[in-house]
């Protein structure tokens, strides 16, 4: 097979693979969150299985303690969850109002002086259409969250389906990797062997350390914000320490949310709305400088700037599943890209066709000149 029948094969998979997910999308998320849990706990069926069990054996033992520490932990936490989400659906249109008030109150002054009268009423009607839009799509948010059918089914099936097909995937994955390593062509087969090594150091080292980073934010958050007292703390920083996952979106968020609930339940003593900024200045202080270099490192090895473009292109396309691949993806990617790039700098689309001539030559030249 050609060169260019090669590249036209493997480009044509990958329209159809694309098209297979944008398709699907509204179904893929039980089975990218089990995907996901049985990459993550492969390595510990691996090691169990070193130590005597059989592999059926080691994914039972796994599946089971995991269920139970999960169901554990949402006995314990649904009902205080559940109680503050339901407040914050209810007060969010209040406290938007509230706060957006306190905003003019305040800021009427300065945009008269500099503005005049014009200046101040353009920015009341924004700030308003602006609140106003915000709160609708985040109460209409919640409100799905909590009551929406499609939700329910959508929650339903993540907390069912997700470990039943985690446990398939987790007993027949050693088997599934062989097989599929059996079919790459022989031709290229170390080197794709090669490229799948650093897309897994890549994708492994972000999802098993940020999904520890995730876990201790939200648990920091969680507890700072209840000990500050603002309203729906727990809720808050459990959200954030989720939405961590996502790259700079878990802080935005919880910051916007924690600040403006404590603004407005403490105002107009701005003691309790520094504490809670000092909280997620502090969350992040431990992300960067202890978390993330401890847990994940630089075993991503993506920049910033590519990766906010891949949220947004894979949020775009996938929704909330894409937002949740869109790291492990602009990982692979970024592999492929780099690989790429050694190609052609290696290729003679770059050094060019022409071989070099000898210094030798060039230097009688010279002389005859």
């Amino acid at each position: 097979m050609t060169l260019q029948r090669q590249i036209g094969f493997w480009l044509g998979s990958l329209v159809v693979f694309v098209l297979f997910l944008v398709l699907l999308r509204d179904i893929l998320l039980p089975f990218i969150a089990a995907l996901a849990l049985a990459y993550l706990l492969d390595p510990l069926a691996d090691r169990l299985e070193r130590m005597g069990m059989s592999r059926l054996a080691a994914t039972i033992v796994i599946l089971i303690v995991f269920i139970l520490i999960f169901a554990v932990a949402l006995v314990l936490l649904a009902p205080l969850l559940g109680q503050q989400l339901a407040g914050l659906v209810a007060r969010l249109p209040g406290d938007a109002a509230k706060l957006q008030a306190l905003i003019l109150e305040k800021g009427a002054p300065w945009l008269e002086r500099f503005g005049g009268g014009e200046l101040t009423k353009e920015a009341q009607n924004s700030l308003g259409n602006l609140v106003g839009e915000a709160t609708k799509w985040a109460g209409g948010l919640l409100q799905s969250l909590w009551t929406g059918g499609t939700a329910i089914v959508g929650v339903f099936s993540l907390l069912v389906l997700t470990p039943v097909i985690a446990f398939y995937l987790l007993v027949d994955w050693d088997r599934m990797v062989a097989t599929v390593d059996s079919w790459l062509p022989r031709d290229h087969r170390d080197t794709i062997r090669g490229l799948v090594r650093e897309m897994d150091t890549a994708i492994a080292g972000f999802l098993r350390g940020q999904a520890l980073v995730c876990l201790l934010l939200g648990g920091f958050y969680a507890v700072g914000l209840s000990l500050v007292g603002v309203n729906f703390g727990a809720l808050i920083g459990i959200i954030s320490g989720f939405l961590s996952f996502i790259p700079y979106v878990g802080s935005l968020t919880g910051l916007v949310l924690a600040v403006g609930v404590a603004t407005v339940q403490f105002w107009p003593d701005w003691t309790w709305p520094l504490a809670a900024l000092g909280v997620f200045l502090a969350g992040q202080f431990l992300e960067g400088n202890i978390f993330q270099p401890k847990f994940v490192g630089d075993s991503i090895g993506v920049h910033p700037v590519w990766l906010m473009f891949a949220l947004l292109a894979f949020g775009s396309l996938f929704g909330f599943v894409g937002l949740l691949v869109a790291v492990p993806l602009a990982a692979v990617i970024g592999v492929l890209c780099r690989f790429v790039l050694r190609q052609y700098l290696g290729s003679n689309l770059y050094r060019g066709l022409a071989p070099p001539r000898p210094k030798g030559i060039e230097v009688e030249i010279d002389l005859e000149r």
